[in-house]
């Protein structure tokens, strides 16, 4: 009897199998497209954590500080910020020096160096002398960190107002960093870098 009614009907049988089958198809695809869209947001958060990697920055410090070497920062991390993370002035540290020259809120940069004298340097480092290729006399050439504003003036095409961006954008790892910093444009640079240094 129930041969007869399979063998009668096997067409709508076949038909009601093949509809649950879809049926189990698209259950499992709707799980798996809840997998996909799982994925998609791991692949978000994988950027996301590339983006906050880049907004970090990479500077060095030098000189007298308990820990000198290159530091990895948060962008807009400040002068004093890098101060900590290299443990502090050391003992030999210049501090009247970094006291007026020093800007400890000043924003870092990528790349930026920041060099901190010992008080030796600084006291033996206040006149360095050169031949003077005009005829054997001296020239003193002028500490672009040490040199008071007034000093500054006094060097060939430089005024009041080169003068303090000198001061603002100390210090400078060298000469050339006046330029790169943004305190001279290159004409007036070259005017002056056979008369200054840095240190």
């Amino acid at each position: 009897m129930f041969d007869a009614f399979f063998f009668k009907n096997r067409y709508l049988i076949l038909v009601v199998l093949a509809g649950l089958t879809l049926i189990g198809l698209g259950a499992f695809y709707a799980r798996n497209g809840g997998d996909i869209e799982s994925g998609k947001i791991e692949v978000l958060t994988a950027s996301t954590e590339a983006q906050n990697k880049s907004l970090e920055i990479v500077v060095e410090i030098s000189g007298e500080v308990e820990k000198p070497g290159v530091y990895r920062l948060g962008n807009g991390s400040r002068v004093e910020d890098l101060l900590i993370a290299a443990g502090g002035l050391s003992v030999n540290a210049d501090r009247v020096w970094v006291e007026q020259n020093l800007n400890r809120a000043a924003k870092l940069s990528d790349g930026q160096k920041v060099f901190i004298p010992s008080k030796e340097s600084i006291t033996s480092s206040t006149s360095i002398t050169g031949i003077n290729a005009g005829g054997g006399g001296q020239n003193v050439l002028i500490n672009i960190n040490t040199a008071d504003a007034k000093t500054l003036d006094s060097l060939p095409g430089i005024g009041p107002a080169y003068a303090q961006s000198i001061v603002e954008h100390r210090p400078y790892s060298t000469a050339q960093e006046l330029v790169s910093k943004g305190a001279l444009n290159q004409s007036t640079y070259e005017k002056i870098k056979d008369k200054i240094t840095a240190y």
